[in-house]
Protein backbone atom coordinates (compact mmCIF):
# COMPACT_ATOMS: atom_id res chain seq x y z
CA UNK A 1 0.00 0.00 0.00
CA UNK A 2 2.78 2.05 1.13
CA UNK A 3 4.50 1.21 -2.09
CA UNK A 4 1.58 2.54 -4.59
CA UNK A 5 1.29 5.51 -2.32
CA UNK A 6 4.84 6.48 -2.64
CA UNK A 7 4.59 5.98 -6.54
CA UNK A 8 1.19 7.72 -7.25
CA UNK A 9 2.94 10.77 -5.24
CA UNK A 10 5.89 10.87 -8.04
CA UNK A 11 3.89 10.81 -10.65
CA UNK A 12 1.73 13.90 -9.14
CA UNK A 13 4.75 15.52 -8.55
CA UNK A 14 6.69 14.16 -11.88
CA UNK A 15 3.58 15.69 -13.84
CA UNK A 16 3.53 19.23 -11.33
CA UNK A 17 7.16 19.40 -12.49
CA UNK A 18 6.35 19.15 -15.89
CA UNK A 19 3.83 21.20 -16.40
CA UNK A 20 5.64 24.15 -14.75
CA UNK A 21 8.32 23.96 -16.89
CA UNK A 22 5.94 23.80 -19.81
CA UNK A 23 4.49 27.35 -18.06
CA UNK A 24 8.02 28.55 -18.00
CA UNK A 25 9.07 27.34 -21.57
CA UNK A 26 5.32 29.32 -22.22
CA UNK A 27 5.91 32.47 -20.49
CA UNK A 28 9.56 33.41 -22.10
CA UNK A 29 8.06 32.01 -26.20
CA UNK A 30 5.17 35.08 -24.89
CA UNK A 31 7.80 37.29 -23.59
CA UNK A 32 9.97 36.77 -26.63
CA UNK A 33 7.40 37.35 -29.06
CA UNK A 34 6.27 40.51 -26.92
CA UNK A 35 9.76 41.67 -27.29
CA UNK A 36 9.96 41.49 -30.99
CA UNK A 37 6.08 43.00 -31.38
CA UNK A 38 7.57 46.56 -29.35
CA UNK A 39 10.60 46.66 -31.53
CA UNK A 40 8.79 46.31 -34.84
CA UNK A 41 6.17 48.75 -33.33
CA UNK A 42 9.19 51.25 -32.34
CA UNK A 43 11.01 50.76 -35.61
CA UNK A 44 7.39 51.66 -37.30
CA UNK A 45 7.07 54.68 -35.14
CA UNK A 46 10.63 55.78 -35.82
CA UNK A 47 10.60 55.68 -39.56
CA UNK A 48 7.27 57.22 -40.12
CA UNK A 49 6.24 60.03 -40.50
CA UNK A 50 3.35 62.40 -39.55
CA UNK A 51 0.75 63.47 -42.28
CA UNK A 52 -0.30 66.92 -41.69
CA UNK A 53 -3.30 68.33 -43.40
CA UNK A 54 -3.04 70.75 -46.34
CA UNK A 55 -4.24 73.75 -43.85
CA UNK A 56 -1.30 72.54 -41.90
CA UNK A 57 1.33 72.36 -44.67
CA UNK A 58 -0.14 76.12 -45.63
CA UNK A 59 0.00 77.92 -42.14
CA UNK A 60 3.87 76.63 -42.40
CA UNK A 61 4.72 78.01 -45.40
CA UNK A 62 2.80 80.65 -44.46
CA UNK A 63 4.69 81.68 -41.88
CA UNK A 64 8.11 80.77 -43.22
CA UNK A 65 7.15 83.14 -46.32
CA UNK A 66 6.32 85.77 -43.94
CA UNK A 67 9.78 85.25 -41.96
CA UNK A 68 11.61 85.98 -44.98
CA UNK A 69 9.52 89.13 -45.80
CA UNK A 70 9.90 90.32 -42.47
CA UNK A 71 13.39 89.98 -42.48
CA UNK A 72 13.88 92.17 -46.20
CA UNK A 73 11.25 94.68 -44.91
CA UNK A 74 13.88 95.48 -41.75
CA UNK A 75 16.81 95.27 -44.20
CA UNK A 76 15.38 98.25 -46.43
CA UNK A 77 13.38 100.31 -43.65
CA UNK A 78 15.54 99.99 -40.38
CA UNK A 79 18.66 99.40 -42.09
CA UNK A 80 18.85 100.62 -45.66
CA UNK A 81 20.34 97.67 -47.04
CA UNK A 82 19.27 94.81 -49.65
CA UNK A 83 21.08 92.39 -51.43
CA UNK A 84 22.13 94.17 -54.14
CA UNK A 85 23.90 96.94 -52.12
CA UNK A 86 25.12 95.07 -48.87
CA UNK A 87 24.53 90.95 -49.72
CA UNK A 88 26.91 90.12 -46.73
CA UNK A 89 24.89 91.83 -44.24
CA UNK A 90 21.71 91.66 -45.45
CA UNK A 91 21.63 88.16 -45.87
CA UNK A 92 22.85 87.78 -42.05
CA UNK A 93 20.02 89.51 -41.12
CA UNK A 94 17.97 86.84 -42.85
CA UNK A 95 18.87 83.53 -41.81
CA UNK A 96 18.96 85.51 -38.82
CA UNK A 97 14.95 85.63 -38.51
CA UNK A 98 14.53 83.03 -40.67
CA UNK A 99 16.14 80.06 -38.66
CA UNK A 100 14.67 80.43 -35.78
CA UNK A 101 11.31 80.23 -37.50
CA UNK A 102 12.29 76.90 -39.22
CA UNK A 103 13.90 75.11 -36.50
CA UNK A 104 10.45 76.09 -33.77
CA UNK A 105 8.37 75.16 -36.46
CA UNK A 106 9.32 71.85 -37.82
CA UNK A 107 10.47 70.59 -34.55
CA UNK A 108 6.93 70.30 -33.23
CA UNK A 109 6.36 67.67 -36.48
CA UNK A 110 9.21 65.46 -35.59
CA UNK A 111 9.87 61.53 -35.21
CA UNK A 112 8.69 59.69 -32.48
CA UNK A 113 7.80 62.23 -29.99
CA UNK A 114 7.31 59.88 -27.38
CA UNK A 115 11.32 59.43 -27.52
CA UNK A 116 12.19 62.84 -28.62
CA UNK A 117 11.65 66.10 -26.73
CA UNK A 118 10.70 69.35 -28.49
CA UNK A 119 13.91 70.76 -26.98
CA UNK A 120 16.31 68.17 -28.57
CA UNK A 121 14.27 68.35 -32.07
CA UNK A 122 15.50 72.24 -31.37
CA UNK A 123 18.74 71.84 -30.75
CA UNK A 124 19.17 68.72 -34.06
CA UNK A 125 17.88 71.91 -35.98
CA UNK A 126 20.66 74.40 -34.70
CA UNK A 127 23.62 72.47 -34.91
CA UNK A 128 22.25 70.95 -38.77
CA UNK A 129 22.63 74.92 -39.59
CA UNK A 130 26.22 75.42 -39.13
CA UNK A 131 26.99 71.49 -40.47
CA UNK A 132 24.53 72.34 -43.51
CA UNK A 133 26.44 75.76 -44.24
CA UNK A 134 29.70 73.58 -44.81
CA UNK A 135 28.18 71.28 -47.04
CA UNK A 136 26.86 74.40 -49.12
CA UNK A 137 29.95 76.20 -49.06
CA UNK A 138 32.20 73.30 -50.39
CA UNK A 139 29.20 72.63 -52.95
CA UNK A 140 29.66 76.21 -54.09
CA UNK A 141 33.12 76.63 -53.92
CA UNK A 142 33.70 73.14 -56.10
CA UNK A 143 30.79 74.50 -58.55
CA UNK A 144 32.36 78.00 -59.03
CA UNK A 145 31.72 80.47 -56.53
CA UNK A 146 34.52 83.09 -55.90
CA UNK A 147 37.08 82.38 -53.26
CA UNK A 148 38.77 84.52 -50.87
CA UNK A 149 38.63 87.21 -48.08
CA UNK A 150 36.44 89.56 -49.75
CA UNK A 151 34.02 87.10 -50.40
CA UNK A 152 33.67 85.13 -47.20
CA UNK A 153 31.26 86.93 -45.22
CA UNK A 154 29.08 86.68 -48.20
CA UNK A 155 30.04 82.74 -48.60
CA UNK A 156 29.59 82.28 -44.93
CA UNK A 157 25.96 84.11 -44.55
CA UNK A 158 24.44 82.46 -48.03
CA UNK A 159 25.49 78.94 -47.07
CA UNK A 160 23.87 79.65 -44.03
CA UNK A 161 20.36 81.20 -45.42
CA UNK A 162 20.39 77.82 -48.03
CA UNK A 163 20.71 75.63 -44.89
CA UNK A 164 17.95 76.96 -43.36
CA UNK A 165 16.13 76.40 -46.41
CA UNK A 166 17.38 73.05 -47.21
CA UNK A 167 18.67 70.77 -44.29
CA UNK A 168 17.28 72.36 -40.74
CA UNK A 169 13.88 71.53 -41.55
CA UNK A 170 14.78 67.59 -42.19
CA UNK A 171 17.07 67.32 -39.15
CA UNK A 172 14.79 69.20 -36.79
CA UNK A 173 11.86 66.55 -38.28
CA UNK A 174 14.22 63.19 -39.06
CA UNK A 175 17.16 63.87 -36.59
CA UNK A 176 20.03 60.89 -37.83
CA UNK A 177 16.76 58.77 -39.35
CA UNK A 178 18.97 57.69 -42.89
CA UNK A 179 16.17 56.00 -44.39
CA UNK A 180 14.64 59.23 -44.80
CA UNK A 181 17.21 61.13 -45.30
CA UNK A 182 17.73 58.88 -48.33
CA UNK A 183 14.51 59.00 -49.49
CA UNK A 184 14.04 62.72 -49.64
CA UNK A 185 17.30 63.55 -50.67
CA UNK A 186 19.28 60.89 -52.42
CA UNK A 187 16.15 59.40 -54.08
CA UNK A 188 13.35 62.13 -54.27
CA UNK A 189 10.29 59.99 -53.31
CA UNK A 190 8.63 61.72 -50.30
CA UNK A 191 5.57 59.40 -48.66
CA UNK A 192 4.07 61.80 -46.60
CA UNK A 193 2.60 65.65 -46.91
CA UNK A 194 5.46 66.40 -44.64
CA UNK A 195 8.12 64.78 -46.75
CA UNK A 196 6.57 66.80 -49.42
CA UNK A 197 6.60 70.04 -47.12
CA UNK A 198 10.63 69.65 -46.38
CA UNK A 199 11.43 67.77 -49.62
CA UNK A 200 10.65 70.07 -52.35
CA UNK A 201 11.10 73.28 -50.68
CA UNK A 202 14.44 72.49 -50.44
CA UNK A 203 15.02 70.97 -53.88
CA UNK A 204 13.21 74.12 -54.96
CA UNK A 205 15.89 76.41 -53.33
CA UNK A 206 18.62 74.66 -54.70
CA UNK A 207 17.42 74.44 -58.29
CA UNK A 208 16.42 78.07 -57.53
CA UNK A 209 20.04 78.87 -56.61
CA UNK A 210 21.36 76.87 -59.81
CA UNK A 211 19.44 79.04 -62.39
CA UNK A 212 20.35 82.16 -60.64
CA UNK A 213 23.73 81.64 -61.01
CA UNK A 214 23.57 81.46 -64.93
CA UNK A 215 24.19 85.30 -65.29
CA UNK A 216 27.26 85.48 -63.24
CA UNK A 217 29.58 84.86 -66.13
CA UNK A 218 28.14 86.85 -68.40
CA UNK A 219 29.65 90.14 -69.40
CA UNK A 220 26.44 92.50 -68.87
CA UNK A 221 28.44 94.31 -66.02
CA UNK A 222 25.68 94.33 -63.92
CA UNK A 223 26.25 94.67 -60.36
CA UNK A 224 23.64 92.23 -59.30
CA UNK A 225 25.57 89.79 -61.35
CA UNK A 226 28.22 89.49 -58.58
CA UNK A 227 28.19 86.94 -56.01
CA UNK A 228 25.99 85.56 -54.39
CA UNK A 229 23.59 88.35 -55.42
CA UNK A 230 21.47 86.25 -58.03
CA UNK A 231 22.67 83.44 -56.66
CA UNK A 232 20.27 84.53 -53.11
CA UNK A 233 16.87 85.44 -55.45
CA UNK A 234 17.16 82.26 -57.66
CA UNK A 235 17.30 80.34 -54.02
CA UNK A 236 14.53 82.76 -52.62
CA UNK A 237 12.78 82.34 -55.73
CA UNK A 238 12.82 78.86 -56.21
CA UNK A 239 12.14 78.05 -52.70
CA UNK A 240 9.05 80.40 -52.46
CA UNK A 241 7.39 78.76 -55.43
CA UNK A 242 8.36 75.25 -54.44
CA UNK A 243 6.71 75.60 -51.33
CA UNK A 244 3.52 76.40 -53.54
CA UNK A 245 4.33 73.51 -55.24
CA UNK A 246 4.15 71.09 -52.26
CA UNK A 247 0.79 72.60 -50.95
CA UNK A 248 -0.27 71.44 -53.81
CA UNK A 249 0.92 67.53 -53.18
CA UNK A 250 -0.22 68.15 -49.73
CA UNK A 251 -3.75 68.72 -51.46
CA UNK A 252 -3.63 65.74 -53.46
CA UNK A 253 -1.95 63.26 -50.93
CA UNK A 254 -4.65 64.08 -48.37
CA UNK A 255 -7.40 63.56 -51.22
CA UNK A 256 -6.01 59.96 -51.83
CA UNK A 257 -5.93 59.69 -48.00
CA UNK A 258 -9.53 60.53 -47.97
CA UNK A 259 -10.32 57.79 -50.75
CA UNK A 260 -8.76 55.07 -48.76
CA UNK A 261 -10.72 55.53 -45.47
CA UNK A 262 -13.81 55.88 -47.60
Amino acid sequence: MDVCWSRREENRLFKITVLNQLTAAEMKEKEKKQKKSNIAKASNAENSSQSLSALQVFSIHMICGLGLAIALWMAHNLYSINVISDPSRTLRLIWIVESPIVILLYSWFRLNPQQCSYLKAVGRGILALPVGALVNALGAIVLGAPVGIEYLPKTINWSLLMSSFMFVPAASVFGSSSPHWQRIFAHTKPNESLEYMICIPAHGALIGAWFGAWPMPLDWERPWQDWPICVTYGAITGYLVAMVVSLGFALVHGGRQHLKRD
